[in-house]
């Protein structure tokens, strides 16, 4: 078991949300390999969707330093887009969803903060609804990390067209490196270390 779960930490564990379709030889594979190896040696553990791309890179990456990986997963009958469960993803913990909304919700549980990477709209829809998750529950949130400096131009976009309010850029970060989101962690964790944690038992699965 990670070190993360067992130390008091608010954040235990990190879900990695990213394309699917990244393949082992592709830039995006390799950094995400990385910060699943940085989540795992941190004492973090680190959850998935199961399926292939960035979700086998961060499982890989954790687990070459011995690492725990959670997989949120559904098994589609009638969904030709979506890619499913990737036996070449050596998850050690399985959690089913009976649907895709079902697993992304249980997903955005079990993650007390999320890095987000480039990817589709399936990525983008993970991302949106943990942004307003983090927005609604301010201050007792979970964070994003958002890996990469492409984010910049998309966060800028979203000021400078959308309606927003000031605390809906404080919930994340861009960073560009494995060092990075763990020094960003840390910096979250001690802020979030400060805030009044009480919880309507209905609700606490998406606030920290």
């Amino acid at each position: 078991m990670a070190d993360g779960a067992k130390n008091g930490r608010l954040i235990k564990t990190v879900a990695c949300l990213g394309f699917a379709d990244a393949h082992e030889h592709d830039e995006l594979f390799k950094e995400a390999y990385e910060v699943g190896k940085a989540l795992a040696r941190a004492g973090y553990i680190v959850a998935n969707g199961g399926g292939p791309g960035v979700m086998r890179a961060t499982t890989l990456g954790a687990k070459a330093v011995g690492g725990h990986v959670i997989g949120v997963t559904f098994y589609p009958k009638d969904v030709a887009m979506f890619e499913g469960r990737d036996k070449n993803n050596p998850i050690d913990e399985e959690i089913t969803g009976a649907n895709y909304l079902e697993r992304t919700l249980k997903l955005l549980e079990v993650g007390q903060a999320y890095v987000i990477f480039r990817g589709g709209t399936g990525t983008v829809s993970e991302f949106a609804m943990a942004w307003g998750l983090a927005r609604l529950y301010f201050g007792h949130h979970k964070p994003l990390i958002l890996y990469g400096k492409f984010w910049e131009n998309i966060m800028a976009a979203f000021l400078a067209n959308m309606r927003m309010r000031p605390e809906e850029f404080q919930v994340y970060r861009i960073v560009n490196s494995p060092e990075e989101v763990i020094k960003t962690l840390e910096l979250f964790e001690l802020a979030l270390q400060h805030e009044s944690h009480v919880y309507n038992p209905a609700e606490k699965a998406f606030e920290l």
